[in-house]
Formats: C-alpha cells, structure tokens, sequence
C-alpha cells in the first residue's frame, strides 16, 4: 500500500496577491506555505522532504516537483504505483457555502460584496477544488491523479495526524491552532486508537483565530508575518508580563465556558495594516513604533494573550477528556514558550509538539492519515531525519567544484570528534553536515551551526560572521538527553528532541554556558539521544571531556532569508559566502584557504 502526501499549488501565492492584492508574505496563503512531499509504504514513513530544501527557494508554495522525484525515487516507486495521493487541504460545498454567506452577511457596499464573492469564486475553481489540484499535478508532472485516488484531508486533521504519529500515544487530547484551516483557525478534542473526536462547541472560527492576531502584531512591529512570530516570542521575554495592563486581553478577547473564545478585531483577512490605527490607540503609541522599550511591551501583550487563552482552552480539555498526555500542534505550537507553561500548568503528565508542527507537518500528516482510512495505520516514529542523504563521494565532488578555495582533511569518526572538540574550545563556528536532511523548520544536528556557548558575545560572533538577523534572538542549546537534568530544570519533560519546549536553566549553568541562555533565564533546548543521532552524540561527548560542559550552541545552517542547506554543494556555498570558520562534511573537516594562498 503507497501513499503519497504533497503539499503546494503552482503560483497560488502570485494568485493570491493579484485577487487580495498583498505582497510579500503578507499574502492570504491557503495551499500551503511550506510545500512538501510524503511517501508511506505499508505502513511506514520512508521519506519525507520539503521543496525549499531541493529548490532553494525559502517557504514556497508550488507543487513540489522537487520533492516528489526525490521522494518516489527515494522509495523506489512510480506514480503509477501510489494507491492514494493525499493532500493537506479539503475545501467542501459546506465550506463555501459558510464562507459565501459569510460574505453576504458582512457589512461592505453592496459592490464590494460582489466583489469579494467574484473574487472567491476565482479561487475556488482555479486552485482549491479536486478538478483544479489535480490539472495542476498532471501539468507539473505528466500524470494525471485518477479522481478516486485523491484524498483531500481536513487541514486540521492532518495537522493532529502528523502530532499523533510523532507522539506514539494510543490516546491523548489536542489542541490544533494556527492561522487558519478551512473553516476554523482552533480545534480542540480527543483522539483514542486513532479515532479522532472533536470538541464542536469549543471550536473557534477563521474570525477569531489567535495565529492572525499574532501575525497582524509581528507585522505591525515591523517583521514579517507568517514568517517572524519567533522574534516577536522572544522579543517579549525583554518585558515582564503585564497582567491586567494587557489591552489585548482587555479590549479583544472574551473566554467562552466551552473552553472557546472571541476576538473584537474585525475582519482578520484584511490587510495587516488596517489594523495599525487600532493597535495604536489600544497600545497608546506616542508615534515612533521602533522604540524598544515600545516593541518589547507590545511584544510581551500578545505573547500573554497567546497564553492566557490557550490555557483556557487546556483547561477546557482537562475538564472534558480523561487523557493523560496533550498532543499541541499547528503554527502556533511553534510557540515554545507557550508550550512549556501550557504543560506545566495543567494536570497532562506530558505534552507533545512534533518536529513538523507548522505546515511541513500537514504533509506527513495527510498521507498518515489516508493511509489508516486504506487500512494500514502508520507506525509511530518519532525520527525526524526523513530528507536526502548523500554519500562520500557526493562530498568529494562538491569539494571538487570549489577547488583550491578550501583544504580538507579525511578523518576517522573518533579523530573527527577529538579535532572539531578542541576547535570549538574557542569561539568559533562550525558548520556541521551529517547524514538525512531534517523535516520541518529547526536543524537538529544534521544541518546545523555549533558554536561554544561559553562564551557571553557568542551570538553576536555568529550573527555577525553568518546568520545576520537581530541580536536579542537567543540561539538553543543541544545537549544529550542524559545531560540534560542537571543543565536544565526540565519539569514533567523528560526530553526535547525537537527545540519545541522552552526550559529555566539551572543557575549553577546561567554563568558556564551564557551564550545560550535567554534573558529571561530560559534555553530553548534540544536534547539529543544516541540512538537517533550517534554523530552529534559523539561530539557533545568529545567537547565535555575537553571543556566539562555538556552542551554546544545548535543553530540552523543558512543565512537570513535562505533554505537551511540541504546538500554537500549548498553547505559549501554558504560556508564560503559567510565567516563560519570551518566545515564538517561527514568525516572531511574543511577550513577556508587565505586568499593570498590560492
């Protein structure tokens, strides 16, 4: 049995911003942000990968060709073979039929009611029905989906499937947020056996989604939306929480008994900047918006309300399911900060937010999903090293094509830990490249910049020689999960193998590894076991023998505005176009020629 789940339309974000006329990613994007393709094969994940990783083309949205040829070829199968092509999305008559009486009952000019329904037909029938996704396959690929082979999978749905899968829990509550699905931007429930049942009273509609009002303040703080809500999270840690000086919970929200909610913000799909003379007013802005002191309140009001209304809404599953453990998925489980207080303040002995949590997820998701309806329940994995590998002599040909720009050595596994430990002793920065490419938006050690976090100006170092992005962005620490209790006051987790929880570093800890501690204290760590990553393993054990510390800095191998790297050729690119100071290539350990040495 083959699944085949994909993700992406070819030029719907160019569609999108003709009908709704945005820019940028500040676009109303419904097939998918992150384009991706996933193979099942008799009930297991065999490949998995995200099309900005083969194009090079950050966040796109098209059909991705990419992936899928890679993917087919990685699982040895032709299209022809697939049993059930699955996708993220499923836009049914009911859907239309809510959003075009939502339309009608707005208050716009008759005109512009006209107009937006004009609008909303155009985009049904060119991207978001079956007829219309699968000429876009047969277009990009040469094949032409049989109707009764595609499964349109509610986007929430794909979401929970991809948490269930990761998390391995025969039964667990949810929480699914993001900006928003088909008709709901919030479901909430329980799934047992697989068997999914949704709290109906206590969903929340497009109109009040939470993500968009996130997103709306990313942008109104002058980041990009759909893209830079992690600056805004950290952002807020500068301030403390205001409590009941918080004019968003103030003025926007109201909590419902069902564990639901309601915003007072208008229509969420306008333009971001419609709402800038609301927040404003509500924000008491003095008319410079780039005051820190100004950014870092505004900050910290939405990460609150972020967390005082997803508390109520786990508090709402713990009243009305009988689950122990809390699957957390969707954009806004990318919050980190979130998650940790959402766990920690509930009765859940564990909570789980998997490596795909934001949309790359809804892939995997999807064909788990399709292939449990053909009778093949996926096996659980938590592994999120699904993309391509390359060989030895991939590495040697990259290395061939830059010529005399780099020397190299080749090193045996216990030589190549002993060498980049005592290299790391100093403030320097290492990229490290080893085996699959990583699913989803973090490197987990496979793709990844490490650095000493001894050292206080470290970030500044790595921002500086490579990433180029703000510098009151804290970068995560990796440390094995054994290491982990004693540089970390982990609390009900026992790990946290994919940066998606947020823990206090211990005081004792604060002073020995300052590069990687927030400013609140806090580290948004990943820990890592031997069994899933033995390379990355082996070197954090190599540095503590050499240092006594247990744990190196782990950021994602790009610079500002890139796909991380996916192959030998890539991580050379961006190892020469930047200041990283050397680079691992499996076991070649690679540093740059002085230009008057060539």
């Amino acid at each position: 049995m083959i699944v085949v789940g994909f993700n992406g339309f070819t030029r719907s974000a160019e569609l999108f911003g003709r009908l709704y006329r945005r820019s940028g990613l500040d676009r109303y994007r419904v097939l998918g942000h992150d384009a991706a393709v996933a193979v099942v094969v008799d009930g297991e994940l065999v490949a998995a990968v995200e099309e900005e990783r083969l194009s090079r083309v950050k966040k796109t949205s098209d059909l991705p060709v990419n992936a899928l040829r890679w993917a087919l070829r990685e699982a040895g199968v032709e299209l022809a073979d697939v049993d059930r092509f699955a996708f993220p999305w499923s836009f049914t008559a009911e859907v239309w039929a809510t959003e075009r009486a939502g339309i009608l009952r707005s208050a716009a000019a008759e005109q512009e009611r006209a107009d937006r329904l004009a609008r909303l037909e155009e985009l049904r029938t060119t991207l978001l029905t079956p007829e219309a996704i699968r000429a876009d396959f047969a277009a990009r690929t040469g094949f032409t989906i049989p109707p009764d082979r595609l499964r349109l999978v509610p986007h929430h749905l794909a979401h929970l499937s991809c948490g269930y899968h990761t998390a391995g829990w025969r039964d667990a509550a949810f929480l699914v947020s993001d900006g928003r699905a088909e008709r709901y931007s919030s479901i909430m429930g329980e799934i047992r056996d697989g068997e999914v049942t949704i709290l109906a009273d206590a969903t929340v509609d497009i109109a009040n989604s939470l993500a968009l009002l996130y997103s709306k303040v990313t942008r109104y703080l002058g980041f990009v939306p759909n893209n830079d809500e992690y600056k805004v999270m950290g952002l807020s840690g500068f301030h403390p929480p205001l409590g009941a000086d918080n004019p968003l919970l103030r003025e926007v929200v109201t909590l419902e008994d069902t564990g639901g909610y309601r915003l007072r913000v208008g229509n969420p799909l306008l333009d971001t900047q419609a709402y800038y003379p609301f927040f404003d007013q509500i924000f008491e802005c003095a008319g410079d918006r780039t005051d820190w002191d100004f950014r870092c309140r505004v900050a910290r009001a939405v990460q609150d309300t972020v967390e005082v209304v997803t508390r109520h809404q786990v508090a709402a599953l713990e009243r009305r399911t009988s689950a122990r453990h809390l699957i957390i998925e969707g954009g806004l489980a990318l919050n980190c900060v979130n998650n940790t207080k959402l766990l920690e303040g509930s009765r859940f002995e564990d909570a789980s937010v998997s490596f795909g949590a934001s949309d790359p997820g809804v892939t995997i998701g999807a064909a788990v999903y399709a292939s449990r309806e053909l009778g093949r329940p996926v096996r659980p994995s938590p592994v999120p090293y699904l993309g391509p590998r390359y060989t030895d002599d991939d590495v040697r040909t990259a290395l061939a094509a830059v010529g005399d720009r780099v020397e190299w050595r080749e090193l045996a596994e216990d030589e190549l830990f002993a060498e980049v430990a005592k290299l790391l002793v100093d403030p320097v920065v290492i990229g490290w490249f080893q085996g699959a490419v990583e699913y989803g938006p973090r490197a987990l050690g496979n793709r990844s910049i490490l650095a000493n976090p001894a050292f206080p100006d470290i970030q500044d170092v790595i921002n500086i020689r490579v990433k180029r992005r703000e510098p009151f962005r804290p970068f995560a620490p990796v440390l094995p999960a054994a290491s982990a209790p004693r540089v970390l006051e982990l609390g009900k987790k026992k790990a946290s193998p994919y940066m998606t929880f947020v823990f206090p570093v211990r005081p004792e800890y604060r002073t020995l590894v300052p590069g990687a501690v927030h400013v609140d204290g806090t580290a948004r760590a990943q820990t890592v076991d031997e069994a899933d990553n033995p390379l990355l393993a082996g070197l954090l054990h190599a540095f503590e023998q050499v240092t006594g510390v247990p744990c190196l800095i782990n950021t994602s191998f790009n610079v500002a505005g890139q796909p991380i790297v996916g192959s030998p050729a890539d991580a050379l690119s961006c190892f020469l176009d930047t200041e990283i100071d050397y680079l691992v290539l499996h076991h070649f350990l690679i540093s740059k020629v002085a230009s008057g040495e060539s």
